[in-house]
């Protein structure tokens, strides 16, 4: 067993154009002063970093850590969520999607992807010169349109989407083996791989590729109704980053799990501040630490109702209080008789 680390928090969501959070400076002055060890970078935030640069430069890439370090500060992992939206987006979103790419590459789908693979490809190499184990992203996706089977699926339809996930997947997955930093998905609706089941079909179509691992994040399997400690049990081999965020889901006679198209203020499947909804997180914090994951556990925040900097100072503590310091010894040792061979021989009758 060891104990995870933390408490961290994902500066996605607060960076912004005013101070304290709109230099990476001032916003990990911010994270320090909350109580938070390490912060999770979003690389397409020319405010906070360079990612180009830092794939680049092992200096810049120091330099990063160098200044975060001032503030006691550690880098957990570096996030490409939305360059790896934009590795596989179908059609129907081509529009929506398009906001996530610099303006050069918008409404020009193969150029747009084609940047977005580089991106990954600086990733990988930013996050082995910042001596990174880990790196988050989302998978992208081609078959969501067709996520709930009406009309029926033509037969082949998934096959051949996860054939295409994995061809586009699949060298960028070689080149994370090459920098030594496995690739996480962040299991997600929206994403081709939003359960376990669907990233399992993944993982078999890039050969079980070792790179290939899994960012958990609870709050996405309480809004699909989906065991969120089974799905530790099950798939902790690969697990190997981890979002902490809370969500909610309260059912009614007007809308369950596909929210009716409401606001998220109004849907029954809610993301809440930490310990506001209904993540069973000590059971989370245990089995992770049960199987020895050693990662960082980050803080997200999307709450529909709380303010983040609320969120943020609630969430430092929270985490903080559920990291558990795993024991060196069993809790009988005072017990132990020691080892001596020929009497256990004796006790089994075989001596």
């Amino acid at each position: 067993m060891r104990s995870l680390q933390g408490p961290a928090i994902f500066l996605a969501q607060f960076a912004a154009d005013a101070p304290p959070f709109d230099s990476l400076d001032s916003i990990g002055a911010w994270a320090a002063a909350l109580g938070f060890k390490g912060v999770q970078i979003p690389s397409w935030d020319a405010r906070l970093f360079d990612l180009a640069k830092a794939a680049e430069s092992v200096t810049y890439a120091q330099e990063v850590q160098g200044r975060l370090a001032a503030h006691g500060l550690a880098v957990t992992e570096l996030s490409t969520h939305l360059q790896g939206q934009l590795v596989a987006v179908h059609p129907a979103y081509d529009a929506t999607f398009d906001g996530f790419a610099p303006e050069a590459v918008r409404g020009k789908p193969a150029a747009r992807q084609e940047w977005a693979v580089q991106q990954l490809r600086h990733a990988a190499q930013a996050s082995r010169n910042m001596g990174l184990a880990a790196h988050a992203t989302f998978s992208g996706a081609l078959a969501w349109p067709f996520v709930y089977p009406w009309p029926q699926r033509p037969a082949g339809l998934v096959e051949t989407a996860f054939e295409e996930l994995a061809r586009r997947w699949r060298p960028i997955l070689d080149a994370f083996d090459d920098a030594g930093v496995d690739l996480c998905y962040e299991i997600h609706p929206g994403e081709d791989l939003h359960d376990g089941a669907s990233f399992e079909r993944f993982l078999d179509a890039v050969g079980q590729h070792p790179r290939c691992n899994i960012l958990y994040d609870p709050s996405h399997f309480v809004l699909q109704q989906l065991d969120h400690l089974a799905f530790i049990d099950i798939y902790h081999p690969r697990i190997r980053a981890f979002h902490v965020k809370d969500a909610e889901f309260r059912p009614n006679g007007r809308v369950g799990v596909y929210g009716g198209y409401l606001p998220w203020v109004d849907r029954a499947g809610r993301f809440r501040s930490l310990g506001d909804g209904q993540v069973d997180f000590r059971g989370v914090f245990s089995k992770l630490a049960q199987y020895g994951f050693a990662g960082w556990a980050v803080l997200e925040w999307e709450c529909c109702l709380k303010h983040p900097e609320d969120g943020a100072r609630e969430g430092a503590a929270f985490i903080a209080q559920h990291i558990i310091r795993v024991t060196d010894k069993a809790f009988d040792d005072f017990a132990a008789a020691g080892t001596d061979d020929a009497a256990n021989r004796r006790l089994l009758g075989i001596g």
